[in-house]
Formats: structure tokens, C-alpha cells, sequence
């Protein structure tokens, strides 16, 4: 059975896209069919924010998380995302719901229809007037989404967000004229005013509708040649029987191919159906990490693991990014400056592979063979991450060296892991990113510390010894000597914090931590 639509809740109502292609996007489809001008194409390619939208899912599909809470807001039966329009494919959103700025009028006013011609406005607007938050306008529309998916999640919750988290809110929204402070300013005053709240009702009513008319255990089509299985079985069914289809996850990489290269995709098979592939949750000593995870909810997972991952969390590209983006993706891609694969190598993490009904697991530190290329086989794909529970011994630190502190591509980034008997090293994996055509472990470094007391004497010898591990490029994130340089100094403040004798609090080696 197939659908003939994409069918999808939108300003009040269930619309049906016919002969949608599968490649349009969203904000293709809002600004030139729906006449939805809001929403702005600024870059085209996920990092500036202006065409950001929510997307919002029946919670029970959204959040199979297990046991690990998810970041999405959950309010009333529904999990709101926000994500970047501009990359996200049109298809994807069958049987969902997208709000964008037209609606926060009709929200603030109790309509169910988002055109409500002149009236109250929404607290977030409201707010963004106010202080003044708004010159040219152009971010402005993306701003205030991202400021409304934050309202609700901490409306539900009874909290409100401190200016450090309001920034964190906004890091995949970009303003070049109006600046910062004036928009934190209004992110502040939006909960001073009087509260106006998603009506949820309507939309779980539609959605659910929709629910029953999708098939249960196949494949729909909601576009041509483009497949959204909904169980695991069916998607590697279909997978093995069609290896030449394109995986999509998040589309937060493909997209760019489309937006920026102009290829052509063929056959895709959506994986954001599948809640099996989303579920995080701890099998005895072994974290499992389902590949069609957002990354949000999966760096927060890690971050349960590792408490000092959580800087590296909050600069892995942008919320909107991590909301629909997935870890999965993000380390069958491959790409060498993916923040990832570094600190999973640290953690020691395992791929659970699957093939039709076969499965197998493999180290991560086998999977990539050179630039892009892994160990995939035709009609293989990532089931789920393993990780094990480190030890109570094991130090783990996550240290990202970029030209911008948020929503910037990594120079070098390094996952490192120190297992200590005493005062003496008996396990160590350093994993780095940007410094070779794949992400691997520096096996030298490693060596020259293991069985070693750990002192500066040894962390000096691993510092020489990484390069014999790494031939880093120049480019224009970064040049070789940078590179190298940089890696081994963050092989000396590993040191420096996990030192047996006095070792460093992060105020006195990191300075936003410091700040």
C-alpha cells in the first residue's frame, strides 16, 4: 500500500502535496506553494538559522528513547523540534506537523487557524518588540521560532532558562546587524508576560487521523522513489533488496548535496520512521545507541557517561542540527572532521550491523578503510552504537578547537580516555579528528604512556610520539603545524586536569569555563 500525498498538519489543517519530488524542501515548498514567506533562505545550508521551523511528532514516535530523556519539548502529546526548512526534504514530513512563524499570532490568540489578522501578539514577539530585537528583520523569523520551541519546553517544566542557556537556545540562529544582547533581552522578558500557550489538542486530533491511514508494518510512498519504512524488519528488507538507495537520516548532510551540488539522489529510504532505530537505552553494562537517534538525544546520553563531554555537546553544530540530525549519520558519513567518531573511539564503542535478518557487531576502530569509505557491506546499514560503562578509574575529556566557539566545523577535535591503577596508566585511547583522511586512534601516543607512571615526563613522550601518528593537511580550517601542534598540547592539558597531584579544575584551562 502506498499514499498518493505527502500528508502533513499545517495552519490548522491536514494538507496533501501531490507529486511532491523527492528533494523539494521544506522551505522551497512554504515559500513558493504555501505562500509562507516568513521562514528565509540565508545560506542554504543549515548554519544561519533564518528558515527555521518546528516539526512536531506524536510523542510516542518521536521519543523512544528508553530510558534516557530526550531534549525535544514534550507538551500535551506532542514532541516539538525545531529544525532548519532549508535542508529538511518535504516527504519527511508525512504524517507530522510544521509550525512556523505565521503561527505563533494564531497560538498567542487560542486559534487553531494561523490567520488571525491583526492581534495579540505571541509573548516571543511580543518580547522581541519590546527590547528591540529586530533591525533588518531577515533572522528574525528563525530567532523567534527557536525562542518559541525554548518558551514552551520551559513553560511545561515551571522553569526558566538562565541567559547562558538562552544562548545555547540560539546557536543555530545567526544575526548580522541587530547583535545578541537585545534578542537575549527579549528570550528573558518573553516569560515576564502573560502566558500563551500551544494548543495541542487540534494538532494530536489531525496526526493521529493521519496515523490511521499509514500502513503498519510496510512501506509508504509518499513520493516517488522515495520509501519510509516503519519497522526495523521492513527497512532492512527493503535496504538489502534495494543496495543502491540512499540512506537518509536527518538530511542535515544530503541536504547539501541537493542545496549546494545540485546531485541528483535516486531511490531514498527514510529512516525517521523507524522508532526502533531511535531508542537509547542501557543493556546491562552497554549503552545502546539505536542510529536513527537525533544526535541531541544521543549527546545527552553520552554526556550521562561522561559528564565533561558536555561542552563538545553543546558545540556539535546547532540544536536545530541535533534535532535532526542523527548519530548514526553522522559516523556512517565518514567525514574526517565529524565530531563523533573522536569521542566514541575514546569511549570504545562497537557498530551492531545489519543485513536482512543478519546482524554483526564491528569495533568502530575497524569500520573506516580511507576517505569516506567504510566497512559497509551492499545493503548493510548501522543498527545501533554499543558502548560499554567505562570504569570508575577511566578519566574521559572531549576537547573541539574551531574558529567559533558555536556552529562551526572542527580545525582538530579529540576524544581522549585515561584508565589509571594508582598513579600508573593502564589503558588509554586518544582518538583525533581533522588530522588524517579518516578519524582513527594515535596508537604511538597511546603506547608511549601505557604501563607508564603518569607524569609530565610520559605525557611529553606521547606528545612526540603523536607525530609519527598523524600527517594533517593545511586548508582553510587550519594549517599541518597548527594541527599538530595543537594536538599534542591537548594531549598535555589532559595531563594537566587528571595530574594524580593537583590536577586543574576546567576554570583553569578552558576560558568560557572560566568566564
Amino acid at each position: 500500500m502506498s499514499l498518493p500525498a505527502v500528508r502533513f498538519f499545517h495552519r490548522g489543517r491536514v494538507v496533501a502535496v501531490e507529486g511532491a519530488s523527492p528533494t523539494r524542501s521544506v522551505l522551497n515548498w512554504l515559500r513558493e506553494d504555501a505562500r509562507c514567506t516568513g521562514s528565509k533562505e540565508g545560506c542554504n545550508e543549515g548554519d544561519c538559522g533564518a528558515c527555521t521551523v518546528v516539526v512536531a511528532e506524536l510523542a510516542e514516535h518521536a521519543d523512544a528513547v528508553g530510558t534516557t530523556s530526550a531534549r525535544a519539548t514534550v507538551v500535551g502529546g506532542l514532541s516539538l523540534r525545531t529544525v532548519n526548512s532549508c535542508i529538511q526534504f518535504l516527504p519527511t514530513l508525512h504524517g507530522k506537523a510544521l509550525l512556523t512563524v505565521e503561527d505563533l499570532q494564531a497560538i498567542a490568540q487560542g486559534m487553531a487557524v494561523a490567520d488571525p489578522g491583526v492581534g495579540t501578539l505571541h509573548p516571543v514577539q511580543q518580547a522581541l518588540v519590546d527590547c528591540h530585537g529586530s533591525q533588518c528583520g531577515f533572522c528574525t523569523p528563525g530567532f523567534a521560532m527557536s525562542l518559541a520551541a525554548c518558551y514552551e519546553r520551559h513553560c511545561e517544566a515551571g522553569s526558566q532558562p538562565t541567559r547562558a542557556e538562552l544562548a545555547d537556545e540560539l546557536s543555530g540562529n545567526l544575526c548580522r546587524c541587530t547583535g545578541y544582547r537585545p534578542i537575549l533581552d527579549a528570550g528573558e522578558r518573553m516569560f515576564t508576560l502573560p502566558p500563551k500557550r500551544l494548543d495541542t489538542a487540534p494538532i494530536v486530533a489531525a496526526l493521529r487521523s493521519l496515523q490511521g491511514q499509514q500502513p503498519g508494518d510496510a512501506t509508504a510512498e509518499p513520493a516517488a522513489g522515495f520509501h519510509t519504512p516503519r519497522t526495523l524488519a521492513a527497512l532492512a528488507a527493503l535496504v538489502e533488496s534495494r543496495p543502491q538507495a540512499r540512506l537518509l537520516a536527518g538530511s542535515t548532510d544530503i541536504g547539501l548535496w541537493v542545496n549546494k551540488q545540485f546531485r541528483a539522489l535516486g531511490e531514498i529510504v527514510y529512516l525517521g520512521d523507524v522508532d526502533e532505530l531511535k531508542r537509547i537505552e542501557w543493556q546491562g553494562d552497554t549503552l545502546r545507541i539505536g542510529a536513527g537517534a537525533p544526535l541531541e538525544d544521543a549527546w545527552r546520553a553520552l554526556v550521562g557517561v561522561a559528564p565533561a563531554l558536555a561542552e563538545v555537546w553543546r558545540r556539535f553544530a546547532s540544536l536545530p542540527v541535533r534535532n535532526a540530525g542523527t548519530m548514526g549519520g553522522n559516523v556512517a558519513n565518514g567525514s574526517p572532521i565529524g565530531d563523533s567518531a573522536p569521542v566514541l573511539l575514546a569511549l570504545d564503542a562497537a557498530l551492531l550491523l545489519r543485513r536482512g535478518a543478519q546482524q554483526r557487531r564491528l569495533p568502530l576502530a575497524d569500520f573506516y578503510v580511507d576517505y569516506m569509505k567504510n566497512r559497509l557491506a551492499p545493503g548493510e546499514f548501522i543498527e545501533a552504537i554499543e558502548l560499554p560503562r567505562p570504569a570508575a578509574s577511566t578519566q574521559v575529556r572531549a576537547y573541539k578547537l574551531s574558529k567559533r566557539f558555536d556552529c562551526d566545523i572542527s580545525a582538530v577535535c579529540a576524544g581522549l580516555a585515561l584508565t589509571l591503577d594508582g598513579e600508573t596508566v593502564v589503558q588509554a585511547r586518544f582518538a583525533f579528528g581533522g588530522m588524517a583522511a579518516i578519524v582513527k586512534r594515535a596508537a604511538a601516543a597511546e603506547a608511549a604512556v601505557v604501563g607508564q607512571p603518569w607524569t609530565e615526563a610520559t605525557v611529553q613522550a606521547a606528545m612526540a610520539a603523536l607525530a609519527t601518528d598523524y600527517a594533517p593537511l593545511t586548508d582553510m580550517r587550519a594549517s599541518a603545524g597548527y594541527r599538530l601542534r595543537a594536538s599534542q598540547n591537548l594531549l598535555m592539558r589532559l595531563w594537566l586536569e587528571t595530574r594524580p597531584v593537583a590536577p586543574l579544575p576546567t576554570s583553569q584551562t578552558n576560558v568560557w569555563a572560566a568566564a
